[in-house]
């Protein structure tokens, strides 16, 4: 049995015959070429199997070197399917990744965009036969040399195809990969206008009622509409995280994960991976992060944050960038396993995020972030209710909030600042939050400062100690509502009630000091600490006036 872990691996061929384990998707190929719609968009978070498997597309269709690949499919799933397997080498196929189109300015989009259709049409320079005529000859070589012009680089895609036919004389397949990277790279490098306006013609010319295609599957992240990439294709099939016809045809499912532990003796070790990363959900069916889960093997069954996201990234700050109280409220609520709700629409721009709540939900989601927990129906609109998946992505978000901090308190400043509140070091964390307040503000007596100082700080201990810790801010206890609590998960470690006061001279901050912690006992904030049998507490009561602040510690 072949036990090596495809770390990395997205040719069909190469793991197949490098001795790799391969996880069989191969079945989903008799249903997509049974009936396929004229253009088919899979949308994926990143690294969920989406190259591999239209490299599986691949070399089922290919008619060039159809008998050679036919081995590949041996004993897999789709050798059941006898009417899918007479369909095996039969078409033209044009494979094309978008997924290396990354470049920091539109002008090197240009160069860059230039150079990959070079490489493309050398690749297929064969289709240059007697049947082509001068003119297109002409523009062929163009291609090749990277010297297209503009609106010729616009048409290239379509001009391909109807080459690849005549040369055939049969209709070709496209099967484009990562087909939304340049775009997604353009909004990061504020050149998205240009783009947008570049592969709305490369696109539409290939998919629309274009007589030279069969018919076209891609592969993305989020289906980009509004912008009339798609708008004006009336043959578009969207199969989506929201809704699939193939939810099992990306990720892994439960029954392909035991099997995977069963077949290298981990069977041991399923708790531990549900933990870290099960828990996706495409239209209702359960998916694991398959290159987590690869990962995870590879390195002896050792738990960590093997999915880096770059695509999310992006977005993920967009969202950080809000740091009002209720959206702060909502990525603490997050971090420990609860739940926002949203509206979310496939149909987004990249520009939307920036002002509709709802559409960075749903980027977030479909790039992987968020999972959809449950869906109901408000009057017209769908309401959804969504949550971090799993460890994994609590995980990597955490450490997202934390790289926000500022540079002069980085996350090592702020990992020593919660060991020594939670030790009780008072004179590490008087000088821990000193530094805190003098990056974060020049001046901090106004009530907007004091907020924007509570949330980011509440928001920041959440992301570093969730899950051991569970934190809680403005929340009631006893007789009144503390300012945060942090009640652990381990029998024997020491919880925290942490009060803030405000003082118009530094003269009053003992005294301001001292009334916080005065609040905490009086109005019983120990309560709860108490009824979960958290037996050590440390109280701390914290005033600040400007740029000064003093902790007092009653322990």
């Amino acid at each position: 049995m072949n036990t090596a872990m495809p770390i990395g691996k997205d040719d069909f061929a190469d793991v197949r015959l490098g001795g790799y384990y391969f996880v069989d998707k191969s079945e989903v190929i008799a249903r997509l070429v049974d009936h396929p719609a004229e253009v088919t968009l899979f949308t994926r978070p990143r690294r969920f199997g989406k190259t591999l498997f239209l490299s599986m597309m691949r070399y089922f269709l290919d008619i060039e070197g159809a008998e050679e690949h036919r081995k590949l499919f041996d004993r897999l799933k789709i050798t059941e399917h006898p009417e899918a397997m007479a369909q095996q080498g039969t078409r033209p196929v044009l494979f094309l990744s978008l997924k290396g189109w990354k470049y920091d300015s539109w002008e090197r989009m240009q160069t860059g965009m230039r150079r990959q259709l070079g490489k493309i049409f050398r690749s297929y320079s064969f289709v240059m036969d007697a049947r082509m005529s001068d003119l297109d000859r002409q523009d062929f070589m163009a291609l090749m040399r990277g010297e297209a012009d503009i609106d010729l680089c616009q048409d290239a895609l379509a001009f391909l195809l109807q080459s690849m036919e005549q040369h055939y004389g049969k209709k070709p397949v496209l099967l484009l990969d990562e087909y939304d990277v340049p775009i997604q790279n353009a909004w990061e490098n504020n050149y998205y206008d240009d783009a947008i306006g570049f592969f709305r013609e490369f696109l539409s010319s290939a998919l629309k009622t274009n007589p030279s295609l069969d018919f076209a599957i891609l592969t993305g992240v989020l289906r980009i509409s509004k912008e009339s990439i798609f708008s004006d294709l009336n043959n578009l099939k969207v199969d989506s995280v929201l809704r699939t016809q193939y939810p099992e045809a990306f990720g892994f499912t439960p029954s392909e994960v035991e099997k995977l532990a069963n077949d290298l003796g981990r069977a041991d070790k399923l708790p531990e991976l549900r933990d870290w990363y099960d828990s996706y959900r495409f239209a209702g069916r359960e998916i694991y992060n398959p290159w987590s889960v690869l990962n995870y093997f590879d390195q002896g069954c050792d738990p960590d944050t093997y999915w880096v996201n770059t695509s999310g990234n992006a977005i993920l700050s967009e969202l950080l960038q809000y740091t009002d109280k209720e959206h702060t409220e909502a990525l603490e609520g997050l971090l420990q396993g609860g739940t926002v709700q949203g509206n979310l629409s496939e149909g987004v721009t990249y520009g939307d995020i920036e002002e509709d709540e709802d559409a960075l939900y749903t980027m977030l989601c479909m790039t992987g972030y968020l999972n959809v927990e449950s869906k109901r129906r408000t009057g017209n609109v769908d309401v959804y209710t969504l949550r971090l998946p799993n460890r994994e992505m609590q995980t990597l978000f955490g450490k997202e909030i934390l790289k926000r901090f500022p540079k002069k308190f980085n996350q090592s400043s702020l990992v020593r600042l919660m060991d020594a509140m939670l030790a009780g070091k008072i004179d590490h964390v008087q000088e821990g939050l000193s530094r805190y307040l003098e990056v974060l503000t020049s001046t901090f007596d106004t009530a907007k400062n004091k907020e924007s100082f509570y949330h980011g700080f509440v928001l920041g201990m959440t992301a570093y100690l969730v899950p051991d810790y569970e934190v809680r801010s403005n929340r009631e206890s006893g007789r009144g509502r503390y300012d945060v609590a942090v009640f652990p998960k381990r029998i024997g470690d020491a919880g925290l009630l942490i009060e803030f006061k405000t003082a118009e001279k530094e003269e009053q901050l003992e005294e301001k000091a001292q009334e916080a912690l005065r609040q905490i006992a009086e109005r019983g904030y120990d309560a709860e600490m108490k009824g979960r049998g958290v037996a050590a507490v440390r109280r701390y009561g914290i005033a600040f006036c400007g740029k000064t602040v003093l902790v007092v510690l009653d322990a």
